[in-house]
């Protein structure tokens, strides 16, 4: 109300207006005591002075220009083109919203369709919707959706996927008796990560959908020749979760059968962000497009045949009528989902190829000399992507308190946060940022702790 560019006759005339003689007067409706307490305030800044102050904050963080990284988990630190956040922060695209009216948005429109296109071409699927909030929501709308389709209560989900993804399925079905989430009866601290003839055993004719990981939370692929198959064969829906760059080098989940490909955008051009916001992907086969959830751009012609962009296959129930939707998703993350488009799009073919190749064989760099070290043990019975598991001497909390503190470096996530079983176990991540001299730092320090 006291505005800079409000002027003391403005402010009187806005007064006289409503009625009330001076500002305070506003405020009658709040106790005495409360209105207006003594704050203790610091003294004010300049500009200049607020920027030091907020720059000596910032640098007490461990950020990724000044510390070597090797957590993943879910959220991976690759290098951003420039050219990313010099299109997303064009005034047309940072300041949009959901695009209701086409005749306003067609930059905004494309740009979605292209994405879609994308992510379509990632994970060889026809159907992909824009967008989900993050992975975990995209994941658990892919369940939902199967629980819709088939007309079944329960879920099968392996222990070895995200458990972010897990948690957030059982938040959404917590107070849906009729739905049943199986899989935590599997062991979850199998040394090679796969669970699924345990999994598969508790497919039956009640199943909805099986929901795995590949790569799974281990970094390690599954063996999935076949699974499909029987799955299928139990009238359910085989949903995969994957890393959307290791679709860059490795089969795409429709060529093995799945039904559904959910993930996490965020590698895809997205920074770290403390957490978000992240773009959520989900992509499926035709034959359910009328029951997916959010939302699709589709290519058109206006009455004068040009080329044109609008939504599709858009139900208002997601808007108006929430008692008969299918899902929660009834906007979008469009500027994440930009991003994605953008860097996609820099990168090409073979640049995402070229990205997810750095990943892979750095991982297994360093994955090779971390098991030579004396009291390491590294899971490696099984293909694995950009992450890995190690069996470590010491705590985990430990190693990491001594890599951050002595060398400037992030160590790997602790598993037994979520894993009990896996105490002193360690997932280790690597990304075309981490060069040779950061893996051979870690190996040094890791020998130094062994």
């Amino acid at each position: 109300m006291n505005y800079i560019p409000h002027t003391d006759f403005e402010r009187r005339e806005m007064l006289d207006t409503i009625g009330v003689n001076k500002l305070e007067d506003l405020f009658d409706a709040v106790p005495a005591k409360y209105r207006f307490p003594e704050l203790n305030l610091p003294e004010a800044l300049t500009e200049m002075e607020a920027f030091w102050e907020l720059q000596s904050l910032a640098d007490a963080n461990a950020d990724m220009n000044h510390y070597a990284c090797f957590l993943g988990a879910g959220a991976y630190n690759h290098y951003i083109p420039s050219l990313v956040d010099h299109v997303i922060r064009r005034g047309e695209f940072f300041t949009a919203y959901t695009p209701y009216q086409p005749e306003v948005s067609q930059g905004t429109l494309q740009a979605i369709f292209e994405f879609q296109s994308m992510i379509g071409n990632l994970t060889g699927f026809e159907i992909c919707t824009a967008s989900h909030y993050d992975g975990a929501t995209a994941f658990t709308e892919a369940a939902l959706m199967a629980i819709n389709t088939t007309g079944r209560g329960k879920v099968v989900v392996s222990p070895a996927v995200h458990p972010h993804y897990r948690e957030t399925l059982r938040t959404y079905t917590q107070f849906r008796p009729e739905l049943h989430i199986a899989g935590d009866e599997v062991s979850d601290n199998s040394p090679t990560g796969r669970q699924l003839e345990a999994l598969l055993d508790l497919v039956d004719e009640d199943t909805a959908c099986l929901c795995i990981a590949n790569p799974n939370f281990f970094g390690q692929f599954e063996a999935l020749s076949g699974i499909a198959e029987r799955v299928h064969a139990k009238g359910a829906l085989l949903v995969t979760a994957v890393n959307p760059i290791s679709l860059g080098l490795f089969k795409p989940p429709a060529d093995y059968g799945a039904d559904v490909a959910v993930g996490e955008g965020q590698p895809l051009g997205i920074p770290l962000s403390f957490g978000g916001p992240y773009l959520g992907f989900f992509a499926t086969r035709r034959e359910f497009m009328r029951r997916i959830p959010g939302r699709i751009v589709g290519e058109t012609v206006d009455k004068d045949g040009r080329r044109g962009y609008v939504l599709t296959l858009k139900t208002r129930e997601q808007d108006i009528r929430r008692d008969k939707a299918t899902s929660n998703i009834c906007t979008n993350q469009g500027l994440m989902a930009l991003a994605a488009c953008v860097y996609m799009s820099a990168l090409g073919k073979q640049g995402l190829k070229q990205v997810a190749g750095l990943c892979y064989h750095k991982a297994h760099y360093a994955a090779d000399r971390i098991s030579r070290l004396d009291g390491y043990t590294v899971w490696n019975n099984g293909p694995f992507f950009n992450e890995f598991v190690v069996q470590c001497p010491l705590p985990v909390s430990e190693i990491n308190d001594y890599l951050l503190n002595e060398h400037d470096i992030i160590g790997g996530f602790d598993l037994s946060r979520d894993y009990p079983a896996l105490r002193n176990h360690m997932l280790v991540c690597c990304t075309e940022t981490n060069t040779r001299d950061e893996i051979d730092e870690l190996i040094e320090a890791l020998s130094e702790l062994a």
